[in-house]
């Protein structure tokens, strides 16, 4: 039994020390920053640790940093479960954009770790998306001229192409691509998930930003950002006419610099000075971000000295359409062209809220008090109406379809 026994126990030393060899060896391949953090994350993958050590065996040379960037900081829930093909596929089409898109090219090696590289962004499921996210937004881009092109194109026609609307109604707040696309509705969040996704399939650094509590009022907000000529810039899934403009502007730019619960987010794969605060699940803590609260006072303020310059003693209009008189709910908006003249010239052409946008969300314009405007725009009996109207003061203007 004694040299059964030790004729075991040198068996099992001699397995041990050929599979320290083994991950000694994985280790030496990968750049030294990142060789404890690894250590520690194969450590935390248990059983799945053979699936991560694969993928680095594996991951072409060229490759390697990137990949030992996303297990260096992958949550545990991922080192646990993501296999060594899902990880390998993502990685070499995150390198395919780089190479192939000039903008991909341009950003820094870091940006492109932390917002190109990436398979989620926040706690959605993780979904096999980029290849055939690819294939549905690279076309949309091959012929874009800049980074800025190529982010009008895809956040114009991703609605289209994906077939999802906002709605309160969607199953769940966090949902994946393909949770949002199969039932075709999603909340704020699932809609930055489709676009970020959507954005870093063709190589664009795209990120979740948002705030738990508003200031100013009730609720809280998601949307996003992509990385231009050096710096962040907001978008979203339903966009304004440009980068840093939309409707919410004046919350975050009201948000308290000294709560927490009221900050400003940005979504961040590698740890970083804060958590982005789920609302849906407080208690989760791996989804990292940056504290940007800042840039959005700054934003704001900004903001306010281009309208004071814009009204210059104008008063303030909104547009809304809805179905008819009987309505007011948001889901009863009508989506329409208006065009907006004065003294016969045209002051404003542009379309008035649909359903899926915020409540906020109203097409505006300014002009001087005691003004006679004509309002021109379609409805369900006539091709075009035209309705004058006297403004003396800010005011919403409700327009009805029916």
């Amino acid at each position: 039994m004694n040299d059964f026994f030790s004729a075991t126990l040198r068996s099992w030393v001699f397995l041990l020390l050929i599979s320290v060899a083994c991950r000694q060896s994985v280790d030496q391949q990968v750049p030294q920053k990142y060789q404890e953090e690894i250590s520690q994350a194969l450590s935390l993958a248990g059983e799945n640790a053979t699936e991560l050590e694969l993928a680095l065996t594996k991951v072409p040379a060229a490759q390697k940093e990137g990949m030992a960037y996303l297990i260096a900081y992958m949550p545990e829930r991922d080192l646990k479960s993501l296999k060594a093909d899902y990880l390998l596929e993502n990685t070499a089409l995150a390198y395919q954009a780089r190479e192939e898109f000039a903008w991909a090219k341009a950003i820094p090696k870091e940006v492109f770790f932390n917002e190109v590289l990436p398979y989620a962004t926040l706690n959605e499921r993780r979904d096999n998306w980029r290849q055939d996210f690819y294939n549905r937004f690279a076309p949309m881009v091959k012929d874009a001229g800049d980074i800025r092109e190529a982010i009008h194109s895809i956040n114009h026609a991703i609605m289209e192409e994906v077939k999802v609307k906002y709605s309160t109604a969607r199953p769940k707040p966090d949902q994946s691509p393909y949770e949002s696309m199969d039932c075709g509705l999603a909340s704020c969040t699932g809609l930055s998930v489709l676009l970020v996704d959507a954005f870093r399939a063709v190589g664009i650094p795209a990120r979740i930003v948002g705030t738990p509590n508003w200031t100013t009022k009730e609720g809280n907000h998601n949307w996003n950002e992509v990385y231009v000529d050096g710096q962040w810039n907001f978008t979203e899934y339903y966009p304004s006419d440009g980068l840093d403009k939309g409707w919410f502007l004046p919350d975050a730019g009201q948000a308290n610099p000294a709560s927490k619960a009221h900050w400003i987010y940005a979504s961040s794969y590698k740890p970083a000075d804060a958590h982005f605060p789920l609302v849906w699940d407080e208690d989760i803590k791996y989804v990292h971000a940056e504290n940007v609260t800042q840039r959005y006072l700054d934003l704001y303020q900004a903001h306010l000295q281009e309208e004071a310059a814009m009204q210059d003693g104008k008063v303030k209009v909104q547009l809304v359409m809805f179905k008819n008189q009987a309505c007011s709910m948001g889901d009863d908006r009508v989506a329409a062209e208006v065009k907006i003249l004065k003294d016969g010239e045209v002051l404003l052409e542009g379309k008035t809220a649909s359903p899926e946008q915020d409540m906020n969300d109203f097409l505006t314009f300014y002009v001087e008090a005691g003004s006679e405007i004509k309002l021109v725009y379609p409805t369900k009996a006539e091709l075009a109406k035209q309705e004058t109207k006297m403004v003396n003061e800010s005011q919403t203007i409700r327009l009805y379809y029916q």
